[in-house]
């Protein structure tokens, strides 16, 4: 902010700083896009045509004279607004009525500290009000909760990162970020970015072999800052840690908190597979770290 301000003064420009929007001016709508920063980004939108409608002399500039709410327009596009891979929910559709729900993924693309440190709060307060996000199951979820509620609920991250990053700073900011509101991830799945590997066209040929040194690289942090950080007996992921030491086709390198796959594809038909060969549990996937990443996940997690 420093900076902004010295070089308007160099400019000779004026600088505005815009607060966030205020919630009240929705008319007691939600932003259409999730997590409280937004609101942030929405206040800026705002001021953002305002200046262009006021400087334009378009007659709707008159109806931004109000501080208690926003014209319908402005409301409509604030409440309407989506963006995929932002602070995404989206629940895997391959079960059954009777298992709806078992697996969700939670997609953001954050790359950088502070977005991940965004990501990680947005995920916590998801996952401690989880509500059934489908709004044609919503029913049927509710009739049966009290089932549901009975299911170990594991909260697992799936990441990657460009090797532009640092993996050092992201991760930590990631995990405490979570944990200072009382979310912990039992397990991480490193995964190489397909589109990184893949490129589209009828003519592409896919590598004989993937260097997986960087998903190697990430799995040692990883594991490092669980260790430092370990101070419970949970032993929740024992059986899924031993189901993929035995399934070298589909993991890489397993470890105690963690496992490398080989592809995106692998990684979550072992989520899948894990789910459906035990009713018990369900799995609360945050798919973050790289666009390129969540990107993938869609396309794999939609078909």
């Amino acid at each position: 902010m420093n900076v902004l301000k010295e070089k308007a003064s160099q400019l000779d420009v004026p600088l505005q700083v815009i607060p966030p929007l205020n919630a009240n001016m929705l008319n007691g709508l939600k932003l259409g896009l999730e997590g409280e920063h937004q609101y942030v980004n929405a206040g800026l939108a705002v001021a953002l045509c305002s200046s262009w409608l006021q400087r334009t002399g378009r007659p709707e500039a008159a109806h931004l004279e109000q501080t208690d709410s926003l014209p319908e327009q402005f409301i409509k596009g604030l409440t309407t607004a989506s963006l995929q891979g932002r602070a995404q929910i989206v629940p895997d559709r391959c079960f059954d009525a009777d298992n709806y729900g078992d697996l969700v993924f939670y997609l953001d693309g954050a790359h950088s500290p502070e977005s991940l440190e965004v990501c990680g709060k947005w995920f916590s307060q998801q996952v401690l009000s989880y509500q059934p996000q489908d709004k044609s199951s919503h029913e049927f979820v509710s009739k049966h909760l009290n089932e549901r509620v009975r299911k170990q609920t594991t909260q697992i991250l799936l990441f990657n990162c460009m090797s532009v990053r640092d993996p050092q700073v992201l991760l930590p900011r990631l995990m405490e970020s979570c944990a200072n509101h009382g979310v912990r991830f039992k397990k991480a799945l490193f995964v190489p970015n397909t589109s990184v590997y893949f490129k589209v066209g009828p003519h592409s040929v896919p590598p004989t072999e993937v260097d997986f040194s960087w998903q190697f690289a990430l799995q040692k942090i990883w594991e490092n800052i669980m260790h430092s950080n370990k101070g419970g007996d949970d032993k929740t992921t024992d059986v899924f840690s031993e189901d993929l030491k035995d399934d070298s086709e589909m993991c890489v390198r397993s470890g105690e908190t963690s496992a490398v796959f080989s592809s995106l594809p692998l990684a979550i038909k072992w989520l899948r597979d894990t789910v459906q060969q035990n009713r018990s549990v369900r799995f609360q996937v945050l798919v973050t770290g790289s666009l390129h990443l969540v990107g993938d996940a869609l396309k794999l997690i939609k078909k």
